[in-house]
């Protein structure tokens, strides 16, 4: 049996909006969300990998997005 997806995307009201298989299509539903909006690793706040607004647009490159994001699981 499968487990949920790792990605976890808020809205800027820290409300729990979905969970995504891949960080491109994370960054893509974070743009959509608009500032504030956040994509984490699981659920806690402690596993922020993008606040949109505060580290750019990730509508502006979904990739560029999701590489920032990739860097910051390593760290």
């Amino acid at each position: 049996m499968a487990g949920s997806p790792r990605f976890k995307i808020y809205s800027a009201a820290n409300e729990y909006i979905a969970s995504i298989k891949y960080l491109e299509d994370a960054a893509a539903f974070v743009s959509i969300q608009g500032e504030g909006a956040t994509v984490r690793s699981g659920h806690a706040k402690r596993n922020i990998l993008w606040t949109e607004g505060l580290d750019g647009n990730a509508g502006e490159s979904y990739d560029g997005a999701a590489l920032v994001m990739e860097a910051r699981q390593l760290t």
